[in-house]
């Protein structure tokens, strides 16, 4: 993309933010659902396109063409996600998952830190593209975590497995995107930033839980799980980039078993009388209704979508063959008054529909509803009205689908017509070195926000960053590990992941006060990335003449 005729003054920058506030404004503040202020973020960003930033009405129309594209991408893990919520709700799977935990550990905060946090950062390192949040954030629920925690909790949690999970695609995206003088000092100090929101994400599991009685508590447990985790993530990095989050989430997730025989966590925690994310009857609702299966068919679906997503992706020939079927779209070239030009692209954004989250997700649902309807699950908890899984779909999808259309029209408006570079620009025109430094991540947190993925971050303002490190004199390898953490950071506050979350948990229209969990989250991370990506700059030599 060439922005070198956009024009950065204070005035314009406002407006280019004017979106991002209004999405927020309505969605926080005025408490709208996600369908009533997509829309209204959208056609913001399109005014501000047209008569502040001379786009053209063919540039829109070809903005938002990639934008209704992109969502594809995403409602094809929200729509088979939520079949599977369906398929083992009706069955009594949730019901009978929670009664089986319960037999793993007495120990509730040690459960919500082994689903919430290990689990969900475990499936980020082989799926990912939301596939955490719609999986835990159903399982919470059924084990009697309050919705709004129960979505907030993976959300948080296993963003720091998002640069290099899923088998290293943003790092495949970075590395395509930016010469880098020293790839192997860029991945590992990636990795040792990556480790604060791994760190910050286990203590706020923690204490979304129960507050300070908590993490008096579960501290040992969450630096132990964060030394796996982001400690082995970053060392790792150094050997293999591809496989350093699949490394370090496999470790933490085998070391629960050890870890839940310390007396400790395997008795309930003792001296926590506030416990804000649990629902008060969640442990009586799991005795109520004996459940039509046991705990190890219960597990059945993640056990078959690890394997399959491990499968497809970890397996080099298997991914190859796989991958070979790809689906893009051709857009042609567009531009701005500004001089902001977009080549054209045969395919644009193609994706492989075998090697997709969604695609694992809809065979793990077409394998356990066999499975469920052939041993009579169905029958006996919901007296085999199966035909209720679909109409539960519809219900539940559709109304989920509008905003995240919404939301990836917007981002490529403002993509398009120059709002994105604008906001970076104009951070990077008033700040000195290190001011850039400690902002350097919240441009990869502004990238990650309104498309809901750190990829999309890297791709969009890597370059950028890269050009400003040499421009201002500073290490290359540490404001493109920034960029990156920050990326990652982004999507807490990312409106498609909290869409997807919230109708996973069955509470579509409570988007708000989700993200209210989430921002303090957000900006607390930035804060401290920011202040360590400073740190890392004086480390590593400090700032250079220009």
């Amino acid at each position: 993309m060439d922005t070198f005729q956009l024009p950065v003054a204070v005035f314009r920058w406002t407006l280019a933010l004017l979106p991002i506030i209004v999405l927020l404004v309505l969605l926080v503040l005025s408490r709208w659902t996600a369908p009533q202020a997509g829309p209204i973020g959208m056609f913001t960003a399109a005014a501000v396109a047209l008569f502040a930033f001379s786009t053209p009405w063919s540039t829109v129309a070809v903005a938002s063409a990639k934008g209704v594209w992109d969502a594809i991408f995403i409602l094809y893990v929200v729509w088979p996600a939520l079949l599977l919520y369906q398929v083992t709700e009706k069955a009594g799977g949730y019901d009978a998952l929670r009664q089986g935990i319960t037999r793993f550990s007495r120990n509730d905060l040690f459960i919500v830190v082994a689903l919430g946090w290990v689990f969900s950062s475990f499936l980020q390192g082989i799926a990912g593209f939301g596939t955490p949040i719609a999986i835990v954030a159903p399982l919470l629920v059924a084990f009697g975590v309050r919705p709004v925690y129960a979505v907030a909790i993976p959300i948080i949690a296993h963003l720091w497995a998002k640069f290099f999970g899923t088998l290293g695609v943003g790092w495949f995206a970075t590395l395509a995107v930016v010469d880098l003088a020293d790839p192997s000092g860029t991945a590992f100090q990636s990795g040792l930033l990556l480790i604060i929101p791994c760190l910050l994400g286990g203590f706020t599991v923690v204490w979304m839980y129960g507050r300070w009685q908590a993490i008096r508590h579960a501290w040992p447990l969450v630096l132990i799980i964060a030394a796996l985790q982001g400690g082995g993530q970053a060392l790792f990095a150094l050997v293999n980039p591809v496989l350093c989050t699949f490394v370090g989430g496999t470790a933490a997730l085998v070391a629960l078993y050890p870890l839940s025989r310390w007396r400790r966590y395997a008795e309930p925690p003792l001296g926590i009388t506030e416990r804000p994310a649990m629902r008060d009857d969640g442990r009586k609702d799991a005795g109520d209704r004996p459940a039509p299966m046991g705990f190890a068919m219960s597990f059945l679906p993640y056990v078959v979508l690890s394997t399959a997503a491990l499968g497809a992706l970890a397996i080099e020939p298997v991914n190859r063959a796989l991958g070979a079927l790809s689906i893009g779209m051709p857009f042609p070239a567009v531009s701005t008054g500004f001089g902001v030009a977009n080549k054209a692209e045969d395919p644009y954004s193609p994706f492989a529909p075998l090697t997709h989250p969604g695609t694992f997700l809809l065979l793990t649902s077409l394998a356990t509803w066999v499975v469920y309807r052939v041993r009579g699950y169905y029958w006996e908890w919901s007296s085999g009205e199966s035909n209720s899984i679909v109409s539960g779909l519809i219900e539940n999808a559709v109304p989920a689908s509008v905003p995240v259309i919404a939301f990836l029209v917007m981002a490529q408006l403002m993509n398009h017509s120059g709002q994105n570079e604008t906001l970076a620009l104009g951070i990077a025109a008033v700040a000195p070195a290190y001011a850039y430094a400690f902002l350097s991540n919240s441009i990869g947190a502004l990238g990650a926000f309104m498309p809901s993925s750190s990829t999309s971050s890297n791709v969009l303002f890597s370059d950028l960053q890269h050009t400003v490190a040499h421009l201002k004199g500073l290490p290359e390898a540490t404001i493109i590990a920034a960029q990156s953490a920050g990326g990652s950071i982004g999507n807490a506050i990312a409106p498609a992941n909290v869409v997807l979350g919230a109708s996973t948990a069955g509470i579509s229209g409570q988007e708000g006060a989700i993200l209210r969990k989430t921002m303090p989250w957000t900006l607390m991370a930035v804060v401290v990335t920011g202040t360590a990506t400073m740190l890392l700059v004086m480390l590593t030599g400090g700032v250079t003449a220009g």
